[in-house]
């Protein structure tokens, strides 16, 4: 299988369809790291990105998600361990170098103006000119046609981005990213403030940008918005990896009761009920729904050596 062809920045063309598993990752970090000064805040990172595949990281607030996520995209440069792309160790001094390497970020803030309308944000920064003028009817077409190929219907491109559902919004930056040549999709908790069926919405889209080859990183502290939609899971935790894992390595209520911190909710509902009265009632609940979750039981296959 050969790997995704290199697409220049600005160009609409899709990367080149491929499960990645025999080929180059398109990501790759081996024992990276980062340290602010004193703070440690990522220890001995290992993760791979493949074209056509989804790469879930899960973690709570403080786990390390956000500081994985400037590494990549370039915004941070790691303090220690390798960061290549398709092979290559690169050094990116700014999000514009990751961007021209394929690999493009979708913040939580989408990085839209409201105000303006669905093809003005398409092609933010972006703009078609012909000399001076800007190309708007070429613009907006290409914009209805983009968004029509990521299967997003929307009846006119000229109403403002605001007036759309979050998951509508979340959709369109989605597919901005797609049509400007993004190799790697990074989606930074695309799902985080939106209801279920909004989110439904976000994870076919997630499912039909890996379908056209994309390898896309899932930022989310969802395990199930993350399980349907992912083929790996690197799972993190104050900074640390806790676990790499293939999707038949794991099942969805091991990597529920991974992200729920076994040993630490078996440790607080002891306390709970060594307090005695209504405390210690709450105590034994919390103990039932850690032996039903099954999460002081690792999954199968749990080291992240054997995982890569």
């Amino acid at each position: 299988m050969s790997t995704p062809q290199e697409t220049p920045a600005g160009k609409h063309h899709a990367p080149e369809a491929g499960n990645g598993r025999s080929g180059m990752p398109l990501v790759r970090l081996v024992n990276a790291g980062k340290r602010y000064g004193a703070v440690i805040a990522l220890h001995d990172i290992n993760m791979e990105v493949s074209a056509g595949e989804v790469t879930c990281v899960l973690g709570d607030n403080g786990a390390g998600k956000s500081t994985l996520i400037k590494i990549i995209a370039g915004l941070h440069q790691p303090s220690s361990g390798t960061y290549e792309v398709e092979g290559t160790p690169v050094h990116f001094s700014s999000p514009r170098e990751a961007l021209e390497r394929g690999i493009a970020t979708v913040y939580q803030d989408l990085a839209v103006v409201s105000l303006m309308p669905v093809w003005r944000n398409f092609f933010l920064g972006n703009e078609l000119r012909k000399g001076p003028r800007i190309q708007i009817g070429a613009m907006k077409k290409m914009c209805k046609d983009e968004l029509l190929a990521m299967g997003i219907d929307l009846r006119d491109v000229d109403q403002p981005i605001g007036t759309l559902s979050g998951g509508e919004r979340q959709c369109v930056a989605i597919s901005r990213a797609v049509h400007f040549g993004a190799k790697v999709l990074i989606l930074d908790e695309p799902t985080a403030a939106l209801g279920v069926k909004q989110s439904g919405v976000v994870l076919k889209y997630i499912v039909q940008a890996r379908e056209r080859g994309l390898g896309v990183i899932f930022i989310t502290h969802n395990p199930h918005h993350a399980y349907p939609v992912g083929d790996r899971f690197l799972l993190l935790n104050r900074g640390a990896s806790i676990g790499n894992y293939e999707k038949n390595q794991v099942t969805r209520d091991e990597l529920t009761g991974l992200m729920a911190g076994g040993s630490e909710l078996e440790q607080l509902s002891h306390e709970l009920e060594s307090a005695g009265g209504a405390v210690a009632d709450l105590g034994r609940s919390m103990e039932e729904d850690v032996e039903e979750l099954g999460i002081s039981h690792q999954p199968t296959t749990t080291t992240e050596s054997d995982a890569r």
